[in-house]
C-alpha cells in the first residue's frame, strides 16, 4: 500500500508545520518520556483508571497511571483519526514508520479517497488529516521507545453482512436501517457524519486526562492537542449545522443523523448525559460548542472512551474501531452505571 509520504502535498505540508511549531524535544528540555534506562515519570496522584473529575462508583481500583500511560492512551485514538482522516483525505494511510511500537501492531481494515464535491469540506478534510497524523508523531516523539504501536482499526463501512465499525455505530444510532450500510467514504456528508463520530469524543477525551498528568510540559503539550481537537470539533460541527440549514441546498438529514449520533454515544457511556447536539431546543437553535451550565467542555474518562470507539456500554477490551482492543495499560471500558 503506498504510505502517505509518497503524498508529496501531505509531506510538504506536515513538514512546513513541523517547522512552524515547537519541537517536543525541545521545549520539553530534549528528554522524551522512556523505559528500561531511564524511569517513567512520578505516577499521578489518583489511582483508579477512572479519569472524571469527581468521584464515582466504579471497579476495583487499578494501580496508579504514570504519563506515559496516558499518552499511549491518547496515541491509540490519535492513531484511529489520523488514518480515518488521511485516507478520506488522500486515499492513503500512515507511514509505515509511524506505526511500530510496544504491543502488538495491527492493521487497518478499510479506507478510501472521498470524492467530495464540495471544495471547502475537501480543504478542511486535508488540513485536519494533516493535524492529525502530527499528533500521532509528536506522540510517539515525545514517548520514545515507550510508544505503544498502532493496534489494528478497523474504519470500514463493510457490508449487509459484514458491517465494519461505522456501519454499526450508524444502525446503533439509527442513522441508517438495522439492515443498511454506512460508508463514511461515499460523499462529502457521509465523510462529515462519519467524523463527527470521533470529534467530540477526542475533545473530551483530553479535557478527562488532565487531570492524570502529572508533568506540567506534558499537560501544556496535551493542552495544545485538545485545542485543536476542539477546533477540528467545532468545526464539523459547525458545518454540519450549515449544511442542513442551507437556504440553497438545505440537507435536514445532516442535522438529524449527528444528534442521532450524539445520542448513541450518550448511550455507550454511561447514564450521565454529557454529550450533546448540534441543535439547541429546536433545529434553528445552533448548539455549535456542547459545554455544561458553567460553559465548560465535558471530560469522559478512559473507560467511558472506550465504551464509544468499543461500541459497548459494559467491560470490554475490544470491539468496534478497535476490533482487538488498544495498546497499553489502559486497555478496557467501563460497566455502565
Amino acid at each position: 500500500m503506498t504510505d502517505i509520504n509518497t503524498k508529496l502535498e501531505v509531506f510538504d505540508a506536515i513538514a512546513s508545520r513541523r517547522n512552524e511549531r515547537r519541537s517536543f524535544l525541545r521545549f520539553a528540555g530534549g528528554s522524551a518520556l522512556a523505559i528500561g534506562g531511564a524511569s517513567l515519570l512520578s505516577a499521578c496522584g489518583s489511582d483508579d483508571e477512572d479519569l472524571a473529575p469527581t468521584p464515582t462508583p466504579g471497579p476495583t481500583p487499578t494501580p496508579a497511571l504514570n504519563d506515559a500511560d496516558v499518552l499511549n492512551f491518547a496515541l491509540n485514538l490519535e492513531y484511529l483519526e489520523a488514518q480515518f482522516y488521511a485516507f478520506a483525505a488522500f486515499g492513503v494511510g500512515l507511514n509505515a514508520s509511524l506505526l511500530t511500537g510496544t504491543g502488538t501492531q495491527g492493521a487497518v481494515t478499510g479506507g478510501a479517497q472521498v470524492p467530495f464535491q464540495d471544495a471547502v469540506v475537501r480543504e478542511y478534510a486535508r488540513e485536519i488529516a494533516i493535524d492529525e497524523v502530527a499528533h500521532v508523531a509528536f506522540l510517539r516523539r515525545a514517548l520514545g521507545n515507550a510508544a505503544v504501536a498502532q493496534p489494528a482499526i478497523n474504519i470500514s463501512g463493510g457490508t449487509a453482512a459484514a458491517p465494519g465499525a461505522f456501519t454499526a455505530a450508524a444502525r446503533a444510532a439509527g442513522v441508517i436501517p438495522a439492515t443498511g450500510v454506512f460508508n463514511p467514504y461515499a460523499d462529502d456528508n457521509s465523510f462529515l457524519l462519519g467524523a463527527f463520530i470521533f470529534e467530540d469524543v477526542g475533545v473530551s477525551a483530553y479535557k478527562g486526562a488532565a487531570p492524570l498528568i502529572s508533568n506540567p510540559t506534558y499537560l501544556e503539550a496535551a493542552a495544545g492537542i485538545l485545542a485543536a481537537e476542539a477546533y477540528h470539533a467545532g468545526l464539523v460541527r459547525t458545518v454540519l449545522y450549515r449544511k442542513g440549514l442551507d437556504v440553497r441546498n438545505p440537507t435536514p438529514a445532516l442535522i438529524t443523523g449527528a444528534n442521532q449520533i450524539s445520542n448513541a454515544r450518550d448511550s455507550l457511556d454511561g447514564a450521565s448525559d454529557i454529550d450533546q447536539g448540534i441543535t439547541g431546543t429546536d433545529a434553528t437553535v445552533s448548539n455549535i460548542v456542547p459545554t455544561d451550565a458553567n460553559g465548560l467542555a465535558y471530560s469522559r474518562s478512559t473507560g467511558q472512551v472506550l465504551n464509544i470507539v468499543y461500541l459497548n456500554s459494559a467491560a470490554v477490551a475490544m470491539g468496534g474501531f478497535f476490533p482487538a482492543g488498544v495498546n497499553g495499560n489502559i486497555r478496557t471500558s467501563a460497566a455502565r452505571a
